[in-house]
């Protein structure tokens, strides 16, 4: 059979209007124009708070103690190497948050009579965790179960790991329980008129969902588990915040701190804008045919 007249060969998209034409053009124009703006309002802003700063009466003592080129230099390999034991604690803490929060949601979200012992604790734990400051808990895990003698002894970053999961597994539990709650409840009637059995139902049509709605508030939880991951050299694990004390109390500059914050918001800046790019991709995909 003969194909078609025209079959296989592109179709070119047929040329704007001169009403749509001139609509595209005032926006690009008003694009380079916001840009411009937006960059020569930010150099006034920034001079004139660097003005106001480094006009101040102790600026000059504040920038050799906090600020100082060269024992930034110095003190910069050792900081790193610490940083290097916080990203370590940050890839396990996130595993094992992401799993014993899911688990957390999965329970608070079971409705049958013979799990309530089951949410009752899981109740009690996000409430517990979510009101202890990480600090109290991190002194509490570091110091108290090494007090019981009960355990081998282990290096302060694992105790500190195991605190940081237990806090902020409250957290994710409650972001991901609400994510599921906002799923339609068709949604699972559906599944479940499919056959799927209840953990299917959860597994494939549940979770994939609750997990999409709320992934910029699960991202930010994220973000903030990577600054509190510093806490742990109050354990005596030699972290960067650890690293920096021991360069200042050797070298009395505050600079390795200022390096050690710096490095943290290296590392936290790609997550920030992945967080924000998703956020904005899930505004406009719930605005999608809202605009009148």
């Amino acid at each position: 059979m003969p194909a078609p007249a025209g079959a296989g060969t592109p179709v070119a998209a047929p040329a704007p209007s001169q009403v749509e034409a001139e609509r595209r053009l005032y926006r690009r124009q008003r694009g380079r124009r916001s840009v411009v703006v937006s960059v020569v309002s930010t150099l006034v802003v920034v001079a004139v708070v660097w003005l106001g700063v480094v006009n101040t009466p102790g600026w000059a003592a504040v920038q050799q103690s906090f600020f100082d080129p060269q024992t930034a230099i110095d003190t910069f390999p050792g900081v790193l190497l610490g940083l290097w034991l916080n990203v370590r604690i940050l890839f396990f803490s996130a595993i094992g948050v992401a799993v014993l929060g899911t688990l957390l949601a999965v329970v608070r979200g079971l409705r049958n009579p013979v799990f309530f012992p089951l949410r009752m604790l899981a109740t009690g734990y996000t409430d517990l965790f979510r009101g202890l400051p990480l600090i109290i808990v991190l002194y509490l895990v570091g110091f108290g179960i090494p007090g019981l003698g009960i355990l081998p002894r282990q290096p302060p970053e694992v105790w500190g790991t195991i605190a940081i999961v237990l806090t902020y597994s409250s957290y994710v539990a409650e972001v991901l329980r609400a994510g599921m709650e906002a799923v339609h409840p068709s949604q699972r009637l559906a599944a479940r008129s499919l056959g799927l059995s209840h953990a299917k139902t959860l597994r494939l049509v549940v979770l994939p969902q609750a997990v999409r709605k709320v992934t910029p508030a699960l991202m930010n939880d994220f973000v903030s588990m990577q600054k509190d991951v510093g806490l742990v050299s109050i354990l005596g694990a030699v972290d960067a915040v650890r690293s920096a004390q021991i360069a200042q109390a050797e070298t009395y500059n505050f600079t390795p701190y200022f390096v050690a914050g710096l490095l943290f918001v290296v590392i936290s800046l790609p997550l920030i804008r992945v967080t924000d790019a998703i956020a904005r991709r899930q505004q406009r995909r719930e605005q999608i045919g809202g605009t009148v």
